[in-house]
């Protein structure tokens, strides 16, 4: 490859991610020429076992094994078949688009009261625990709602990671 070609790509490339992080900085979704859906968003794992790799092909090394399924994860940027995503300890990989799911899941970051409305003086549900994955229902004013195990309630947005007021933090 000639050093044009060379830097000719990297334009393309630096022009084709550089939109999504820009986005992401902003504070503004863009839509995926490849999914077709808003980036960032939130997604979740389809299996209780997906390799996260280096880079966007199955040649790059995997650094990290997740082992949960249905673990929210912060898609960043596409590529055809690949997605770069966030997890909730910070940790950026690439993942196979075909082990991920659009079910949107959180997960509890600490121990918390599900409660039957959205209140703190509402009465409880029950004591959930740190490291619990539950189904996402809708989001207002700070509260989530959220199902497990056939119970719904609400728990502070605050307790969970993977609500969509982190979509351009990517963190509590």
């Amino acid at each position: 490859m000639s050093l044009f070609q060379f830097r000719s790509v990297l334009l393309a490339l630096t022009l084709f991610f550089g939109s999504a992080v820009a986005a992401s900085q902003t504070g503004e979704s863009v839509i995926s020429r490849f999914s077709e859906k808003p980036v960032p968003r939130f997604e979740s794992l389809r299996f209780g076992e997906v390799n996260g790799r280096q880079g966007p092909s199955a040649d790059h090394r995997i650094i990290w094994k997740y082992q949960k399924l249905g673990l929210p994860i912060l898609i960043l940027r596409e590529t055809k078949d690949w997605w770069r995503v966030r997890d909730h300890a910070g940790d950026e990989v690439w993942i196979k688009t075909n082990q991920l799911s659009s079910r949107r899941t959180v997960l509890l970051t600490q121990d918390s009261i599900m409660r039957r409305n959205p209140s703190s003086d509402a009465a409880g549900i029950a004591l959930l625990k740190t490291g619990l994955i539950a189904e996402l229902r809708d989001c207002e004013n700070n509260w989530c709602q959220i199902a497990v195990r056939g119970e719904q309630g609400w728990i502070p947005e605050t307790d969970i990671w993977g609500a969509p007021s982190q979509l351009f933090t990517g963190s509590q």
